[in-house]
């Protein structure tokens, strides 16, 4: 005996905001391990001296890697704030017994966010 299944077209994700959403937060972490590969590669060259770290920079000038890095980084945004979305639903946080409001744990990520970027920001550019 055998079970119907119902056929799946290949683009079934697209019928849905929320599952569009779903697929590119997926997406987003081949983006988000390109970006570690990146910086290792940055603190490699570092590590070997100025010639290499030139020749990195040279590399990275290339349209192609600028290209990636700048869809790398939309997607790290978009894996960021659906996190932060989702924050609420995974932390229960509880303050004198009761849970906090779902806005309020989002508005601390961000918070958090803002300030530790500030806090790098500040020590790079120092």
């Amino acid at each position: 005996m055998s079970v119907y299944q119902r056929p799946v077209h290949l683009f079934w994700w697209l019928e849905r905001r929320s599952y569009v959403l779903f697929v590119l937060r997926e997406l987003s972490s081949v983006f988000i391990a390109w970006f570690v590969v990146f910086l290792l590669l940055l603190v490699n060259a570092i590590s070997d001296g100025a010639a290499s770290y030139q020749k990195f920079l040279d590399w990275s000038g290339h349209w192609w890697v600028i290209a990636i890095n700048v869809i790398a980084f939309l997607f790290v945004a978009l894996h960021v704030v659906t996190w932060f979305a989702l924050a609420p639903r995974a932390m229960a946080i509880k303050v004198r017994g009761r849970r906090l409001p779902p806005g309020q744990v989002v508005a601390a990520h961000y918070l958090a966010w803002l300030v530790l970027s500030a806090i790098i920001a500040w020590v790079v550019l120092k």
